[in-house]
């Protein structure tokens, strides 16, 4: 029996990328593949005691921080040495820096996935270019960068980031069975009888424009009189959204939920799901509206297109433009066919494209490859 590929891999942001280490580990062929995870104190290590070998939390702070990332890179690097991985694997920029730094010298291979661009969030040119130039610059230190969209490696080109034959594309997936039993549960929410329910899921920060989904809000109760939002997620955003909610009279059409454990659970109460982005690596929302049958208005923003065809499996927008979007939810509220259409071909999209156990082979391949590559 050949020796199994130790991967150790390094993750700081929590939210999007601890739910794509948990559907990865989840469906990692435990014969082939041993994963232990060094997380940051922001991850419930209790998620991952049973589907990795070991855990182990190191403090990482997510900002620039020199005295705490030196920290971090040292304690990093001596796991590298302790446990002597195949693999270092690096989730997302500040855990990728820091692995990629870790490894310098070291006989491990290197992986990183920045689960999206850093250089492609609204910021200023200044910062934008900082990012730009540290990808540069910390890009030699591994063997293969895995994008999760097109989009992803297009930028990565675009920029001059590495050469191609360096970038590998592994789109996101979602795990099946853990979405069906979550959708099924409970929530503790009450709907007005007869409500046309438009919801969106996600954090209430800039870049999910919650602003847009409640400016569109107001023009779509215009027309849809039993219209009623749902806004499953929190964030940095939230009073001003609630001000903003209150300012244009909607407080009684608008709930709320803050933080859940089970945003699928949600989706179920929708007539459409929204995601109005301003910047997307991938949107992982987005399969999991398709798998719960939910009928979706997205932006038409970096890798937004690559998952959703406008008109076939859901419909774009510009960003920001709140007046499209209320146009274009009016259109699934008052036409059936589109509507029933647009469902069908989703839940084709995600059962061919998106599913977690996907994700797990394509990178138990790129592990195998990496670790017999010279």
């Amino acid at each position: 029996m050949s020796k199994k590929i130790r991967v150790l891999h390094v993750a700081e942001a929590a939210g999007g990328v601890e739910r794509y280490l948990e559907t990865l580990f989840k469906y990692s062929d435990k014969q082939t593949v041993e994963n232990i995870l060094v997380c940051s104190q922001n991850y419930d290590i209790n998620k991952f005691n049973n589907i990795a070998s070991k855990v182990i939390v190191v403090n990482m702070v997510h900002k620039i921080d020199p005295k705490q990332d030196l920290f971090s890179i040292n304690r990093v690097r001596s796991l590298i040495k302790k446990y002597k991985p195949d693999i270092v694997y690096g989730h997302s920029s500040k855990a990728g820096a820091i692995s990629r730094i870790a490894n310098m010298g070291l006989h491990s291979k290197c992986i990183y996935n920045p689960h999206g661009w850093a250089f492609n969030m609204r910021q200023s040119k200044k910062k934008k270019q900082m990012y730009i130039m540290i990808e540069k610059m910390l890009a030699p230190l591994c063997q293969k960068i895995v994008c999760i969209s097109d989009a992803e490696k297009e930028s990565a080109l675009r920029y001059k980031i590495c050469s191609a034959k360096k970038l590998q594309v592994i789109y996101n997936g979602i795990d099946f069975e853990e979405f069906d039993k979550e959708v099924s549960q409970k929530v503790n929410v009450s709907v007005p009888k007869n409500s046309f329910v438009i919801g969106m899921v996600g954090r209430l920060s800039e870049q999910k424009a919650p602003d847009v989904f409640v400016n569109a809000a107001k023009l779509i109760k215009e027309k849809i009189p039993n219209a009623y939002f749902l806004m499953v997620g929190d964030g940095d955003l939230r009073s001003d959204i609630e001000l903003q909610i209150e300012t244009l009279g909607l407080k009684d059409s608008f709930y709320i939920t803050g933080w859940v454990d089970n945003p699928a659970a949600y989706m179920k109460l929708m007539d459409v799901g929204m995601l109005l982005s301003r910047w997307e690596g991938f949107g992982l929302v987005l399969p999991e509206y398709m798998l719960a049958g939910v009928p979706i208005l997205a932006t038409d923003v970096d890798a937004i297109p690559n998952i959703i065809q406008d008109g076939e499996n859901g419909l774009l927008v510009e960003k920001d433009n709140y007046r499209e979007a209320s146009k274009q939810v009016i259109v699934l509220h008052d036409n059936s066919k589109i509507r029933n259409r647009i469902v069908k071909n989703a839940k084709q999209c995600v059962n061919d494209n998106f599913n977690g156990k996907r994700v797990a082979q394509e990178s138990l391949n790129l592990f195998t490859s990496c670790k017999e590559s010279r």
